[in-house]
């Protein structure tokens, strides 16, 4: 192969030609090299903004835009929460109580006697203390008492206290209620119960 190469009169070089030693430029000296070439489009300088205009999506109704307008006013405080549109309200009543309004009792049309705050405590202490409070509250002649299980928000099980509760009042303890209800925000909102004794 050397031979045909040199037969052409190519010459070999065992030696790369040495490189120019170049500073290596900052940041600064690369911006200006690198923008050269670059111009400004002057009528580029005031473009007016223009508002893009609402597509109405198909299938929006006037029910999207006031269920929407009402997000805004309870995000704004400008409206309450209504608590039985959340998927955390709770309701139950006893089968052999159909007759009763269990709304007026989430309403706070009955004045709560006594209650009991579950807040830091594990299930086996709560479970403790409910039955506790519950047999105390029937000894007393109560008809109406709260008991506050907290959301359990910052529980990585979701809220513990309140599925123990619920379990219980509408089992164990179902004989002696005639029915349960989330309370009203004033009172603890979604985090506690109204519950009415036989």
């Amino acid at each position: 192969m050397k031979k045909i190469i040199e037969g052409k009169g190519i010459r070999i070089s065992c030696k790369p030609p040495a490189a120019k030693k170049e500073e290596p430029e900052d940041d600064d000296e690369l911006f200006v090299n690198a923008m050269k070439e670059v111009r400004e489009i002057k009528e580029f300088r005031n473009i007016p903004l223009q508002r893009r205009k609402e597509i109405a999506l198909p299938g929006k109704t006037s029910a999207d835009n006031e269920a929407i307008k009402t997000l805004e006013e309870i995000i704004t405080g400008q409206r309450a929460v209504h608590l039985p549109d959340t998927q955390e309200y709770v309701e139950w009543i006893n089968r052999n109580y159909r007759g009763v309004n269990i709304k007026k009792l989430h309403e706070g049309r009955f004045s709560v006697q006594d209650s009991l705050d579950l807040h830091g405590m594990s299930v086996e202490e709560a479970k403790s203390e409910v039955e506790y409070f519950i047999k105390n509250s029937l000894l007393k002649g109560l008809h109406c008492i709260k008991i506050i299980h907290g959301r359990g928000l910052r529980s990585p099980k979701g809220p513990v206290l309140k599925n123990s509760l619920l379990k219980w009042l509408s089992g164990r303890y179902r004989k002696f209620i005639i029915g349960f209800v989330t309370a009203r925000q004033c009172d603890g909102g979604l985090g506690a119960l109204y519950i009415l004794l036989k």
